[in-house]
């Protein structure tokens, strides 16, 4: 599904390309000790390939000669070239006809990798997952082969990240847990990557971790392998390392990071740097040295994604820090200066306050206690007084009714059950698992109780189903605590068509993977403007994933051109009665 909406524009390379990476393009290839073998042969491809980046052509392939202005199929505008390398070049496009803003890939169509450019590029775009950078078009035409994906400019490379620093724990295990997850799905469908880098990670602004140029990157420098899955195992142990210790796993630097002295072969990196998660260390020796290095310790190595994704999730889960509020200070003593004998004149030197002794209060006297307990013994003859006539009025009314009085509802004597009671709402966050975010900043207007401000989707050019092309799009919302849910009331501000939402349990307001991988609590479908939907059994939960999978179309018929959308103008949610 296309989005009808501006992207900004970012000038970071989403061309899965970076300035120093040819290093490591053998390190991400081969096994550790041929790594090690070719350092000399490395630093050699580093100078070529720095100088193919900077504008010039390669001795044997010339990149294809176009310029910013040039468009493709009448639709692609090309922006800026952000690399030229090996006869092929990668740019930042604007796709006119959708307004948004584009990466393409381009080589002539006699290049020698032509062909399996294009293949792995029309077998990338068949995933369909979010995780991964979507291949969004893949043409040869008037003699170029091009592939177009998609632009994150809401996304920060891994390289800029440990650029920064080392990662918190929770984040690092975000990192490997996601990324390995998604190239298990990858290798599952008989797709590797071969060349994931940090600049070929992403980390969208809701946390999520994306993945580019799968086995596109590869084909366009010709890259293989004879054992893909443990190739990609150690990438992505390697990313583990370098997020712990913001240090590169082996002897020469990359991605602006150090590599390890020399000579002293792989360390763990609890031995690297101070105060690293012991499981975390464990677990990237475990994907680093998958040939057998590891015999000797007590876990066995990761040879494949999906041995590491399971061995992340055999972990015990490492929380988020709590956040950390600034205590408040405490308002400064007020000392007094006065004494007796120096009020009104100046003093030669400062007054030494002495401590004030508070008198105890005095005790009462006996009349004062006499008068309280006559008090107190008139108070309850007057209530004892005012009692027996309120029931020898009850009892006379009783006696001269002619009509026997009703039937009590519930002769049982059992309480009548408590309504649901309503749930506040503390906090919600967009929720954007493919990294494109709706509206994100008027999130808040969809429990302020104002019917006229609104969270409100983007506009899609074909619906109701948002499905193939967007999964969905939703809110997580934060109800203090945990809670049983009972149940929801979703006020919409469009109809007509089907609007089709589910209700998700989270574990947080920024939660990792697909709801695939959440609890359903309960799923509606509505044509009109209220969507209430019920929770079969009331579970105890805290964030709650508000998800639409399907939006009307918002001129209400058929021949409206103003798209497929939905707007929210008020959620709120009722627990199980106590």
């Amino acid at each position: 599904m296309a989005e009808r909406s501006t992207a900004a524009v970012d000038v970071a390379d989403n061309s899965g390309d970076d300035p120093l990476t040819a290093k490591a393009d053998t390190a991400a290839t081969d096994g550790v000790a041929e790594k090690r073998k070719q350092a000399d042969t490395s630093a050699k491809d580093a100078k070529g390939d720095t100088a193919d980046r900077q504008g010039g052509d390669s001795p044997s392939l010339t990149a294809p000669e176009l310029h910013s202005g040039h468009k493709l199929a009448r639709r692609y505008r090309l922006e800026e070239c952000v690399t030229r390398l090996d006869g092929f070049s990668s740019w930042r496009a604007v796709d006119e006809k959708l307004r948004r803003a584009v990466g393409v890939h381009i080589l002539p169509a006699d290049h020698p990798r032509a062909r399996s450019v294009l293949a792995a590029a029309r077998s990338a775009a068949l995933l369909g997952d979010p995780r991964f950078v979507q291949v969004l078009d893949a043409v040869e035409e008037n003699d170029l082969v091009y592939v177009v994906h998609e632009w994150l400019p809401d996304s920060t490379e891994l390289t800029a990240l440990l650029a920064a620093g080392p990662m918190e724990p929770h984040d690092a295990y975000q990192l490997v847990s996601q990324v390995s997850q998604a190239m298990s799905a990858a290798h599952r469908e008989g797709l590797s990557h071969l060349r994931l880098t940090p600049s070929a990670v992403l980390r969208s602004s809701t946390g999520q971790y994306r993945i580019r140029g799968l086995a596109v990157n590869a084909a366009l420098r010709g890259i293989s392998a004879e054992g893909p899955q443990r190739t990609d195992t150690e990438a992505i142990g390697a990313l583990l390392y370098a997020a712990l210790t913001q240090r590169w796993p082996y002897e020469s630097d990359a991605y602006g990071l150090s590599g390890l002295p020399k000579g002293t072969g792989l360390l763990p990196p609890d031995q690297v740097r101070a105060g690293v998660h012991r499981g975390l260390s464990e677990i990237a020796m475990r994907a680093l040295a998958n040939d057998g290095a590891t015999a000797s310790r007590q876990e066995p190595p990761c040879t494949t994604p999906d041995e590491l994704a399971k061995a992340v999730a055999a972990m015990p889960r490492i929380r988020p820090p709590e956040p950390e509020f600034p205590l408040p200070s405490p308002p400064e003593y007020q000392r007094t200066t006065y004494q007796q004998g120096t009020y009104g004149r100046p003093q030669a030197h400062p007054a030494v306050t002495q401590p004030v002794v508070v008198p105890p209060p005095p005790l009462q006297s006996r009349t004062g206690k006499a008068l309280k307990w006559a008090v107190s013994a008139l108070l309850i003859a007057a209530l004892g007084l005012g009692s027996w006539q309120i029931a020898d009025r009850l009892l006379d009314q009783g006696k001269s009714a002619e009509t026997p009085a009703p039937a009590q509802e519930n002769p049982g004597g059992d309480e009548k059950p408590n309504p649901p009671k309503p749930l506040v709402i503390s906090a919600a966050q967009e929720y954007a698992p493919d990294g494109s975010p709706q509206n994100a900043d008027n999130v808040g207007d969809t429990y302020d109780k104002d019917a006229s401000t609104y969270w409100r989707t983007k506009s899609f050019f074909e619906g109701p189903t948002l499905a193939p092309f967007k999964q969905g799009v939703g809110i997580v919302y934060d109800l203090g605590s945990e809670q049983s849910l009972a149940s929801a009331s979703i006020d919409l501000r469009y109809s007509g068509n089907h609007t089709t939402a589910t209700l998700y349990a989270t574990d947080s307001l920024s939660p990792a993977g697909s709801p695939d991988s959440m609890k359903k609590l309960a799923t509606a479908t509505t044509s009109g403007a209220s969507l209430p939907m019920t929770v079969k059994s009331p579970e105890k939960v805290r964030y709650v994933l508000l998800w639409f999978t399907a939006v009307p179309r918002s001129g209400g018929d058929e021949y409206s051109n103003a798209g497929y959308k939905q707007a929210v103008t008020n959620v709120s949610f009722k627990g199980s009665p106590t």
